[in-house]
């Protein structure tokens, strides 16, 4: 037995299992070639960022364009910081974006798939099988040091270059098995460190999916594997478990890159073959004619439930992400309008290298494109579910008459100009209020070429003549045959060319009867409106809205 074998038993006692039974119990993924595996990695910590939806979508489309896996794995090992619930809220906000694990973690303690578990507390006699066949090769080593002594280490580093536990700083590298045996009987704690093979006069090459070609110094320092509680470090578990659960491609922001020669240097120390990298450069704000980061702290649109509870479709978010994620998306979806989003030939080395630029105003127009595109039934059903949770005064009216509430957002839809004024379901309440007398708040304020003295003249010619089984044509027609008993022109180039000798003209007409009926000088279409309120309603707002204009004159 060698003395690196004499050490390892020292250590792992109880650890029994070796790589080679866990490179069997999880063989290679039998997939197609080119196929690609990724996975969404989160910690139990709080609520899912915008950045980590972005991050993800980009690895779960890359998994599925590829006819790949695309898996939830959760790093877990800080018990201390997880917050109970964090996880299943993650995989709902994930849900809700069209983002479902084919393997891996499910829901809060629920799991699917051959290559698990999926949590990482739940693995640590794993980690813990390779930390030993690491300290059987010569790989690794206990460290003993104190909190104290690494601290006089930093100290000693303040004018190096490089700091770190390395080379004479590893005070713990070289002990024997003697020592170290003597050590663990007086019961003093230990880590597990690697006995890196870099050296500082070499450099670390690698190809980022993202950014390219990429040339570092390479990793020399022994970092921590495992921690005094047995529990490795996330460079050691993410190697291992990225290896075991073959993985192919890893998505991550790009804070990681400068761990990468630790982490290349880990997979070839375990004998893995590398994952590819891919990192993501954090999606920035504009502010103040500067940039900044997408802030947590600073900006609600960071949550990724700041788009459910405002009522943005998932296809609208799903839009508006490839929108920054490949620049070549917008002519894309220019040439083919009505293709589904999964027809894009997605591409990661087209990401931005330098960081997306979020815009609420580019998500607001990408979702009216969505929302105008979308049948009556669909917008009412989404924006349905969402009022239930969110206004339930929304949903109320709903309920008092589904039809109704149909016709009401049919209007000016599905057509081949249908109008864009619905961002997202939040906006509803106020789009539809004139249609609900519960909610119609009345505005009597006129614009262009009307006066208080012509509306009253208007409407009361208007409402002796109104008829909402009229037929558009004829609607439109009685309209214009009040325009000259009024003063005005029923043609609109006629008052432009001569606009002293008219009141107005059939536009200003027409402008009169929509404030009077609901308030705005700008709304969907005039008729259809007028045919949903019905008689009795339209009559009775021209009635309110004579007496109004009568106080002004």
């Amino acid at each position: 037995m060698t003395k690196y074998e004499e050490l390892a038993n020292l250590l792992f006692a109880d650890i029994d299992k070796t790589p080679e039974y866990y490179e069997e119990l999880y063989p290679p993924r039998q997939l197609k070639e080119g196929a690609r595996v990724t996975r969404f990695a989160p910690s139990p910590t709080g609520f899912l960022h915008f950045g980590n939806l972005f991050t993800c979508i980009n690895a779960y489309t890359t998994a599925k364009n590829t006819g790949g896996v695309f898996y939830v794995r959760v790093e877990d090992t800080d018990q201390k910081r997880k917050v109970e619930g964090a996880v299943e809220s993650m995989l709902k906000s994930l849900s809700v974006y069209g983002v479902k694990a084919d393997e891996g973690v499910v829901g809060e303690n629920e799991e699917i798939g051959d290559y698990g578990p999926y949590y990482q507390s739940k693995r640590k006699e794993i980690y813990q099988a390779y930390a030993k066949s690491l300290v059987q090769q010569g790989l690794a080593y206990p460290c003993f040091c104190t909190p104290e002594e690494l601290d006089e280490i930093r100290n000693a580093q303040e004018n190096e270059d490089i700091k770190g536990y390395y080379g004479k700083y590893a005070k713990c590298r070289d002990l024997s098995v003697e020592e170290v045996k003597k050590n663990i009987d007086a019961g003093m704690p230990w880590t597990l460190r690697l006995k890196s093979p870099g050296d500082i006069t070499k450099k670390c090459y690698f190809d980022d999916v993202i950014k390219g070609k990429i040339e570092m110094p390479e990793n020399v320092i022994d970092v921590v594997l495992l921690k005094a509680d047995g529990i490795p470090t996330y460079h050691f578990a993410h190697a291992v478990d990225d290896h075991l659960m073959r993985t192919t491609h890893v998505f991550r922001g790009d804070e990681w890159i400068a761990s990468v020669p630790l982490h290349l240097q880990l997979f070839k120390v375990l004998g893995f073959k590398p994952v590819k990298y891919a990192h993501v450069a954090p999606i920035m704000k504009e502010e103040n004619g500067g940039k900044r980061k997408l802030s947590k702290r600073k900006d609600p649109e960071a949550a990724v439930t700041y788009y459910a509870e405002q009522g943005y479709p998932k296809d609208s978010v799903n839009e508006y992400v490839m929108t920054i994620a490949n620049s070549n998306f917008e002519d894309w979806r220019r040439v083919n309008k009505d293709e589904p989003i999964e027809k894009f030939p997605y591409n990661p080395k087209k990401m931005s290298v330098s960081g997306a630029l979020f815009d609420i105003a580019k998500l607001t127009d990408v979702s009216k494109n969505v929302i105008c595109k979308m049948t009556a039934d669909d917008v009412f059903e989404q924006s349905y579910e969402w009022a239930k949770e969110f206004n339930p005064q929304l949903a109320a009216l709903y309920e008092k008459d589904k039809d109704y509430a149909k016709a009401v957002l049919n209007i000016d839809r599905e057509n081949k100009k249908p109008r864009k004024d619905i961002a997202k379901w939040s906006d509803i309440p106020d789009y539809i209020s004139y249609m609900y007398d519960e909610t119609f708040e009345e505005c009597y304020d006129l614009t262009g070429n009307a006066t208080p003295s012509l509306a009253v003249d208007v409407l009361e010619k208007y409402k002796d003549i109104v008829d909402i089984n009229d037929d558009k044509d004829t609607w439109f027609d009685k309209i214009k045959s009040i325009c000259e008993p009024c003063g005005c022109t029923p043609n609109v180039k006629e008052f432009k060319q001569n606009p002293d000798a008219f009141k107005g003209h059939v536009g200003d007409v027409s402008t009169v009867i929509r404030v009077a009926l609901t308030g705005r000088t700008n709304t969907p279409d005039l008729y259809c409106i007028t045919a949903l309120l019905g008689e009795e309603r339209v009559k009775a707002r021209i009635e309110k809205a004579i007496a109004h204009y009568k106080e002004e004159k």
